[in-house]
């Protein structure tokens, strides 16, 4: 897919060569606008050199902005004040509004990243809101508020925006709620038991579902993978905790993906302070209640997708064990994996897993998780 992207005059430009080479990574053909302002911080050059392409600083008899005004979608990052407005007044004097105004009118999709003071940007809610009203196609990303200043996101956050935009919306409008991560329960003051579980897998899910047009809330507990700012985040710590935030939530939710690594067991009683460590102690447990099995109580309506970890087990008892487990929580599809297969498990960035619902299942071969949470989200889909 083809990916304008117009830079324009915020310090946050000298950003867009990581940008640049993020949205490569993710399969995009990206060619450059920049206006005169934005070559003063950052040179042409230099972004020519990034995308492979030259780079377009005015309009001449080659109709630059006609030629890429058709782009599968033209991004606007940094965008100032300055060319907010001129775009909500449809002014064209820089090759950035130019190719702006004649988007609109082919209706190319295009997301605005707004990098400025916080002052100016309240200053200017007005333009956007009309552009917001007059042109549908035309997205916002919210800035990150920091020391008064509307700061440029993150790279990664751009991008997953850029790929919502450009999905195919299965689950567009859809509230989805994922728990991911290890929960952790106290021993006493300072001592705990958790397990190996990365977040890795349930992140991608969440924005696997965010791309597809999702509204997701992510329920995290501990976790060893950047998580990005698109969606909303609920943190927890222990299994008590991560169910009173699903019951609070799962009656809104369409879908529950249920991929925390969740303790079975907690301590019978926490020490006050700090065990002692200089002799041995004895500690009981007490088994919790499986968060899986409650959700259906709760909320019939909500479509289930639950998780069955094994160890070491043969393929036949592995399926056997998420299928029982599917009937008897009444989850709409399960995913089931061996923890100790070659190249997976807890904290890889792979993993094999069956997929699992009332006909049948599917194995699928050792795969980076990413993919696994597209294949994951489709069978969802399919599904509904």
């Amino acid at each position: 897919m083809k990916i304008i992207l117009c830079v324009t005059g915020s310090i946050a430009a000298v950003e867009d060569l990581k940008l640049v080479h993020e949205l490569q990574r993710h399969g995009f053909d990206v060619e450059c606008f920049m206006t005169e302002d934005a070559a003063n911080i950052i040179t042409p050059l230099s972004m020519e050199f990034a995308t492979g392409h030259p780079v377009v600083t005015k309009i001449t008899g080659k109709v630059e902005h006609v030629k890429n005004a058709q782009a599968d979608l033209i991004l606007v990052a940094p965008a100032t004040a300055n060319t907010i407005s001129k775009f909500a007044y449809k002014i064209a004097d820089t090759s950035v509004t130019t190719l702006l105004l004649t988007a609109s009118g082919y209706k190319t999709p295009i997301l605005f990243v707004p990098s400025m003071h916080i002052s100016m940007y309240d200053a200017i809610e007005d333009n956007i809101n009309k552009i917001k009203q007059e042109h549908p196609e035309v997205r916002f990303m919210e800035p990150n508020s920091e020391e008064r200043k509307a700061k440029f996101p993150s790279r990664h956050d751009i991008v997953i925006a850029v790929e919502r935009m450009l999905s195919d919306h299965k689950l567009n409008g859809m509230k989805v709620l994922v728990g991911t991560g290890g929960t952790f329960e106290a021993m006493d003051a300072m001592r705990g038991i958790t397990n190996r579980s990365s977040g890795k897998m349930g992140v991608e899910i969440a924005k696997e579902a965010y791309r597809q047009g999702a509204d997701v809330t992510l329920v995290c507990g501990s976790t060893h993978v950047h998580i990005p700012k698109v969606f909303r985040r609920i943190n927890i710590e222990s299994t008590n905790e991560m169910m009173r935030v699903i019951e609070d939530e799962i009656t809104e939710s369409d879908i529950y993906v249920s991929a925390a690594a969740i303790s079975d067991f907690e301590i019978d009683k926490v020490y006050e302070g700090k065990y002692p460590s200089d002799e041995d102690i004895t500690v009981k447990f007490t088994k919790l209640p499986k968060i899986l099995k409650q959700i259906k109580e709760i909320s019939p309506s909500t479509f289930v997708v639950g998780f069955k970890a094994e160890a070491g087990v043969s393929e036949e008892e592995l399926i056997k064990k998420a299928t029982d487990r599917m009937e008897k929580y009444h989850t709409d599809i399960m995913v089931a994996n061996d923890i100790l297969v070659e190249g997976g498990g807890p904290g890889s960035n792979d993993n094999e897993i069956y997929l699992i619902d009332h006909e049948g299942y599917e194995k699928i071969g050792l795969d980076s998780k990413k993919n696994l949470a597209k294949k994951i989200i489709d069978k969802v889909y399919y599904s509904l």
